[in-house]
């Protein structure tokens, strides 16, 4: 399909730089093929029904973005780096910026601002780059104790289109983490899941709500824009995520007597349908996932899907578009946009229930 059939205008005072408070007081745009419904985020218990169950992402936003230095011939420039998906105990796929500046086989001294000294150098080496400004890089350290410096010497990762408005602060620490967040990976948070509060989850729970827990480590990739013209030309970044034995088996069987998969996020419903058969049915799965949604893609688990307002001309919001139809999500967003919904990471959210 065409890339620009997925864009549409986006006025920049609805990005949200902050997230509601508290968090369930968000805006929600209830999304169902007769029409449209706005509600607010606590309000989700009475949109669904007992033996209905919620499927959370419990992985842990890490601090992610380094600053580093890079020395070469007596000259050195600033290098800064996202991490994006962990390749071994000593070495992170990375993308950097401006990449033009590093050479493979050159060094990276991180932290050399932060505390990593405490803990000893956070230096790296590129030991290769790719396109898009992607780099392997292969740090001195290794296992916990790269855990630790780079925890020391990084910064919140805040999307692109915040951390272009704002530094991050201390109040980032709390707000960019779901409060069930409990799996060290990611780069980006599973940003549905920031709008669950202990008493939101109190009342699902009183209504008979299932909650279950998969793990996607959500990757820096998921802000990249599509650059191809056709989606059939864009390639996906992996992201490395598990579903255990015991969820795929609690999953089947909400299936099997007539309740509805709700999935809170769109990491928890790629990896959903990563791990389900032709059938639908789920299985134990672990590995890295590059699959990638577009319309006419036949979903196998969820009827439900909660999630923010995407980017334009990205693979988000092609994904929603898939699960409800084109047409619906572009006159949706229309009216969010009209309605004054906030966007993005930190905005407000939609309920899409898709026509079976």
């Amino acid at each position: 399909m065409r890339v620009e059939l997925f864009d549409f205008h986006l006025p920049e005072e609805r990005i949200a730089l902050r997230p509601a408070s508290p968090r369930d007081s968000a805006r929600m745009l209830v999304i169902r093929p007769d029409g449209l419904e706005d509600r607010i985020v606590r309000e989700l218990p009475d949109l669904l029904r007992a033996g209905d169950a919620l499927v959370f992402n419990d992985t842990k936003v890490i601090p992610a973005q380094l600053t580093g230095l890079r020395r070469r011939d007596g000259s050195v420039a600033q290098i800064d780096a996202m991490l994006h998906m962990r390749a071994g105990p000593d070495r992170w796929k990375a993308f950097l910026r401006p990449a033009k500046r590093v050479a493979e086989g050159e060094r990276i001294q991180f932290g050399h601002g932060g505390n990593a000294c405490l803990l000893g150098s956070l230096d790296a080496t590129v030991a290769e780059k790719g396109e898009g400004g992607e780099a392997l890089l292969v740090f001195d350290l290794s296992g916990p104790a790269l855990d630790e410096a780079i925890a020391a010497a990084g910064h919140v990762p805040l999307p692109p289109y915040i951390a272009a408005r704002r530094p991050d602060d201390e109040q980032d620490w709390e707000d960019y983490q779901t409060i069930y967040a409990r799996e060290k990976g990611a780069v980006a948070a599973p940003t549905a899941g920031l709008h669950f509060t202990p008493e939101l989850m109190t009342a699902l729970d009183a209504r008979g709500i299932e909650r279950h827990f998969v793990t996607l480590h959500v990757g820096a990739g998921t802000f990249l824009p599509v650059k191809a013209e056709d989606t059939a030309d864009h390639k996906m970044h992996a992201e490395s995520g598990y579903v255990s034995a015991n969820t795929a088996e609690a999953l089947n069987a909400v299936k099997k007597r007539g309740g509805r998969i709700v999935s809170v996020g769109t990491t928890s419903l790629r990896l959903l349908e990563s791990a389900a058969n032709e059938q639908g049915r789920i299985s134990e799965w672990s590995g890295a996932t590059d699959i990638f949604i577009t319309p006419g893609y036949r979903f196998r688990t969820a009827d439900i899907l909660m999630t923010n307002f995407h980017l334009p001309r990205s693979t988000l919001f092609m994904l929603v578009s898939a699960f409800c139809g084109l047409e619906t999500m572009r006159a949706a967003y229309a009216h969010a946009i009209e309605n004054k919904y906030r966007f993005y990471s930190y905005g407000d959210a939609s309920l899409l229930l898709r026509e079976k």
